[in-house]
């Protein structure tokens, strides 16, 4: 080999051994990220034995894309001390749902696949109700006055929708198809409703809030009804997201209300505004929630305009429909209308003794005020009350036409 091609060979030698220089904005420069999927074992194995006896139930139910973005919330002192009052409240066997069923909403709408949420109070206190579904409740039990009211809305939207059948109110289709289902406390004693209200529950719901408002980006539909609702998504930002308001769907909520439950179209809106941000897989399919209604989407391709909604409230032909959708009264609607009126006279007389007793002089009862400023109404407690009532004047009636 010639000098000269030695020459060259050691140069080139030294060309690819010599290290490549480092700038000063390399040395500066955040390492390349690694951050991948996450890992839950990882996680868990890092906290204290203390944090992880407290956690158990989240680590082993809360769904890993829950868990994820809500890990630090989970650290906060307000919520392990929630943890450690809650660990008391299911070993005395006085709280509701059942412990597997607290965070049951998780698992049913991974956080990647939110579009809506629909925020409730707090769970149902009866024994067989809750299940970690706002809204819902398990079978046997039937739905609920302020769920009637839901389908009556749905029924006016979209003339197709049936309830599930055997007056049963169970919501998981809809949390199965993107629907999260959110109470603001997600516990209760039973028969006590808001008993674990103010123990640190709104600030771990208001932190799902934040989340889904900040890291859903390309946009959710809050359904807020009554104003405690309304107070928790005042900070969502209404550019990236639809908020729907209205009064509670209860029916002692309606005689007040500028606009009725039934008529404010919320299910069809919050499916106008999903296939507008998500194409044609965006609306909600409503009608999943009994088997024998026709699916609002001939195919998976079709938007939720496959199914003829109802013409506006307040129209002619609107009204023409609602009158023939219900030709007639039976007698457990009948029944209702009695309720409804007992109910209100029972609410009338407890107003009105206070001023019948000393002729003004007996010490009215504060209301307690929540943080946004309402009394502190627990819709789903008065919904139930209502419901008891209606069962008391069907069984009234029965025994009557037995006479």
């Amino acid at each position: 080999m010639s000098a000269k091609r030695k020459a060259t060979d050691s140069a080139a030698s030294a060309t690819e051994k010599k290290p490549k220089a480092s700038t000063i904005t390399g040395f500066f420069s955040a390492a390349p990220s690694s951050k991948g999927p996450f890992d839950k074992a990882a996680w868990a194995s890092k906290l204290t034995p203390q944090q992880k006896d407290l956690l158990k139930l989240e680590i082993d139910t809360l769904d890993a894309s829950w868990l994820a973005v809500l890990k630090d919330a989970l650290l906060e002192p307000s919520f392990l001390k929630l943890k450690a009052f809650l660990k008391e409240e299911f070993k005395a066997n006085r709280a509701y749902p059942p412990a597997n069923d607290v965070y049951s909403w998780s698992r049913h709408t991974p956080f990647d696949k939110v579009k809506i949420v629909i925020l409730g109070q707090d769970p149902y206190h009866g024994p067989k109700q809750a299940h970690g579904l706002s809204f819902s409740v398990k079978p046997p039990t039937i739905a609920p006055p302020s769920l009637k009211n839901i389908f009556g809305c749905l029924e006016n939207d979209y003339p197709s929708f049936r309830p599930p059948e055997n007056k049963l109110g169970l919501l998981t289709p809809w949390a199965e198809r993107g629907v999260l289902m959110l109470n603001t406390c997600l516990t209760v004693q039973p028969s006590k409703p808001n008993s674990h209200a103010n123990k640190g529950w709104e600030q771990f719901t208001q932190k799902v809030i934040e989340v889904v408002s900040q890291k859903r980006t390309k946009g959710v539909v809050f359904m807020a009804w009554g104003k405690p609702a309304q107070g928790r998504v005042g900070k969502v930002n209404k550019t990236t997201h639809l908020i729907l308001s209205s009064c509670h769907p209860s029916p002692l909520a309606q005689p007040s209300a500028p606009v009725k439950f039934k008529d404010v179209r919320h299910f069809i809106l919050a499916n106008e505004w999903l296939e507008q941000k998500y194409g044609e897989d965006g609306p909600v399919d409503w009608n999943s929630v009994n088997p024998k209604n026709t699916p609002l989407f001939k195919s998976k391709a079709q938007a939720s305009t496959s199914a003829t909604p109802a013409p506006a409230a307040g129209t002619a032909k609107g009204k023409a429909s609602n009158e023939d959708e219900f030709p007639s009264v039976d007698e457990e609607e009948e029944a209702l209308r009695e309720a409804e009126v007992l109910e209100a006279a029972s609410a009338k007389k407890e107003v009105d003794l206070p001023k019948a007793k000393g002729k003004g002089k007996a010490k009215k009862e504060e209301p307690i005020e929540n943080e946004y400023g309402e009394d502190d109404i627990d819709w789903d407690e008065a919904a139930l009350r209502s419901d008891q009532v209606e069962e008391e004047a069907i069984k009234a009636k029965k025994t009557r036409g037995r006479k």
